[in-house]
């Protein structure tokens, strides 16, 4: 199967599981919203332009928008998410040159450490902007704050159950 293809149904089948069945979930508690649709930009290649990027992660965002009728909050958070993940990998990547040798950020081409870093600290971006817009305010932090703490939560045990049932199969790039 092609690249783009995979892709492709990656983003769909996420956004159709955030959309029909995240979304339907009643609520546990005010705080704890399940989000998962936007790890399809943290699985996106080393290589993607930051250009493309930004245009994958606004039609990420606005493909979630266009079903939960929230204009642009989604498509600001996961532009934002976008936005700063080239400069997380350069941070949390040695100067060795991982990019190289896998073709997307897991826990086999960044370690297990690092991958926890880069998820975690990109999901708390992602959450930060996109309660701080549904509220649109900073006034109440510890609102903003515990919504935040509780989503990240359980998104990111989301991601781990995923990350462990769909196992990417991650090849070593070799120049030769």
């Amino acid at each position: 199967m092609s690249s783009l293809l995979r892709y492709i149904i990656r983003f769909v089948l996420l956004i159709l599981v955030q959309v029909f069945v995240l979304n339907q979930i009643p609520p546990l508690h005010q705080y704890f919203t399940p989000l998962l649709y936007y790890i399809f930009i943290l699985w996106l290649p080393f290589s993607i332009g930051r250009t493309q990027l930004l245009i994958v992660s606004f039609i990420t965002g606005l493909a979630l928008d266009f079903f939960t009728k929230t204009p642009g909050m989604h498509a600001a958070a996961c532009v934002l998410v976008g936005y700063i993940r080239p400069f997380i990998i350069n941070i949390i990547v040695p100067q060795q040159g991982v990019e190289f040798n896998y073709r997307e950020p897991s826990a086999i081409s960044l370690g297990n450490i690092q991958y926890m870093i880069y998820v975690v600290v990109l999901t708390l971006f992602h959450h930060v902007m996109l309660f701080s817009i549904q509220a649109f305010q900073f006034g109440n932090i510890v609102y903003l704050l515990f919504k935040t703490l509780g989503a990240s939560l359980i998104s990111l045990l989301l991601i781990l159950v995923v990350e462990i049932i769909f196992m990417r199969k991650q090849k070593f790039i070799t120049n030769t």
